[in-house]
């Protein structure tokens, strides 16, 4: 039987819900409906190893993005913590050496730049670090407001040089001219390849997309950990969307959409249609028109380009680098095979179809900083767990045989990492209730399966700038905050919106400024 709402959203990933909370709160009748039988899209925990009492944060794992307004807003209670060490870079070239950055130790990162013979970058590190702040401070206030104009936010950012260097031209000129150690360049590019399978010098500027999101969040650029897990966010959504007076219906997947908000869906084996005053669409664009019947002939499906592998050991490894020791190494983000050469080949032999013969990786120890995703019984005993994040393996290396590409691409994600560590990690897995080691892989089709992220992307297609263009239609409310489709009555709410990607909570935001600013 037909019914109505206000508000109907497809889809209840974190932007979902904050779209739903923030619609609740301002006294909307807000329905959503998710394909799953729990909310959180991509940012949940899991029991990933049966009999293992680990939460693991199963696909995305760091927060950076997600404003403190919206977090003082929803009123979440939610906690971050940041981690002290940026970052830790094995030098290729001789794997018993690498790079330390130490937030905490201005002195001892400077040591480490000597060490792998980049003294002259160091002072480039700094300022690089500085700029991105004078960036970040300008540019990431406007994210939860209507969308400024390109010229307006050149001049917010007030610093022309800046804004060229990282907005009109390729990120790898500024690599280029900013440093000379190709460590280092790899280090800082790998902010701009995050999910975004591209060259540094490629002149679309996808890369300097990702990397301006990966800078500005908050301010500060810095990627948190989120206390008990990526979980913990979406239950705190959850919880305020549905105190707000939001209805959330699970095991509902969505089956079309009309232009006049009319949403058919399947829910217990029956077929049921519901009608919105507005359709937030928090999936992908992509999902979305096919969801219209009227996908656009010539239209790219989106591709995803990262695998990930979860794994749980008994201890953190040996490094071959004796001076760093493995809670430093591991305690920021653990980069392997990333020099900037080497990311450069990865893209070339992942473009000719080829999963690279050295897999870029990069590591985040979630439970270094938060043990609270562990029983007691697996803290005591120095259990730790690990995130692997390899780039440039695109979706189309899983099209012909997606469970034999994901047993070669974890057999070379594993392969990356040992070629800087001591000792094979595979002799550091626990074991679940089966005997099995404790190592989940998940590929770009593994996502599109499990989260209905077309290609993998877990950005919904390309990243678009934080601004207008400044001939770009500002006539109606959707437009203005960057979450416009064809029909006026559907609006983007989720990764694909202006400003998505990332769990930001922005698409949800902005969504929701749009219809109250619309009524």
């Amino acid at each position: 039987m037909d019914t109505t709402h206000d508000i109907v959203i497809v889809g209840g990933g974190h932007n979902g819900l904050t779209a739903a909370a923030y619609l609740a709160a301002a006294g909307r009748s807000v329905l959503v409906l998710e394909r799953n039988d729990h909310v959180g899209g991509a940012a949940v925990s899991a029991a990933a190893f049966p009999g293992v009492d680990a939460r693991l944060s199963r696909y995305s794992y760091l927060v950076s993005l997600l404003p403190t307004r919206i977090i003082d807003e929803l009123g979440l209670s939610i906690e971050l913590a940041r981690r002290r060490y940026s970052s830790y870079t094995p030098d290729p070239a001789d794997p018993a050496t690498g790079l330390l950055v130490d937030a905490g130790d201005a002195k001892a990162t400077r040591a480490s730049f000597e060490r792998i013979g980049a003294a002259a970058d160091n002072g480039a590190w700094q300022q690089l670090g500085l700029d991105l702040g004078r960036l970040g401070q300008a540019l990431f206030p406007t994210v939860c407001e209507p969308l400024p104009t390109r010229t307006e936010a050149r001049r917010l950012v007030g610093d022309d040089a800046l804004w060229d260097e990282l907005i009109e031209h390729p990120l790898g000129e500024m690599l280029n001219r900013r440093f000379s150690n190709d460590l280092v360049r790899g280090v800082v590019a790998t902010d701009g390849l995050i999910g975004t399978f591209t060259s540094v010098h490629d002149t679309t500027l996808d890369a300097n997309r990702c990397y301006l999101y990966h800078s500005i969040g908050n301010g500060t650029g810095d990627w948190d950990v989120p206390i008990g897990g990526m979980g913990a966010v979406t239950a705190e959504l959850e919880r305020v969307a549905r105190q707000a007076g939001a209805r959330i219906l699970t095991g509902a997947e969505v089956t079309g959409i009309d232009p006049d908000g009319a949403v058919r869906y399947r829910y217990e084996d029956r077929d049921e249609s519901v009608v919105g005053g507005h359709v937030l669409a928090n999936v992908a664009p992509w999902v979305l028109d096919g969801l219209l019947g009227e996908r656009p002939a010539g239209t790219v499906k989106p591709e995803g380009a990262q695998v990930k592998v979860n794994l749980l050991l008994r201890r953190l490894p040996r490094l071959l680098d004796a001076t760093v020791s493995p809670e430093a190494a591991f305690g920021g983000t653990f980069h392997i095979n990333e020099t900037l050469s080497q990311l450069e080949t990865a893209f070339q032999q992942a473009s000719s179809g080829r999963i690279p013969e050295l897999v870029s990786c990069e590591i985040y120890c979630h439970s270094l900083t938060d043990p609270s995703i562990l029983s007691p019984e697996l803290v005591a005993a120095g259990a730790q767990t690990l995130t692997v994040f390899g780039l440039h393996t695109p979706d189309r290396l899983t099209r012909s045989d997606n469970t034999a590409a994901r047993a070669q691409l974890q057999a070379a994600v594993l392969a990356s990492l040992n070629s800087v560590l001591a000792e094979p990690v595979e002799d550091l897995l626990l074991r679940d209730a089966d005997g099995r080691p404790c190592i989940e892989t998940k590929t770009t089709a593994d996502l599109e399966q499990a989260l209905n992220l077309p290609g993998g992307d877990i950005f919904h297609g390309l990243l678009s700038w934080p601004f207008l263009e400044d001939d770009a239609p500002r006539g109606t409310a959707a437009e203005r905050w960057g979450v416009a489709t064809r029909h006026p009555r559907i609006l983007l709410c989720g990764a694909g919106a202006q400003r998505g990607g990332g769990v930001s909570g922005l698409g949800g935001h902005n969504a929701a400024m749009a219809v109250l600013e619309g009524d």
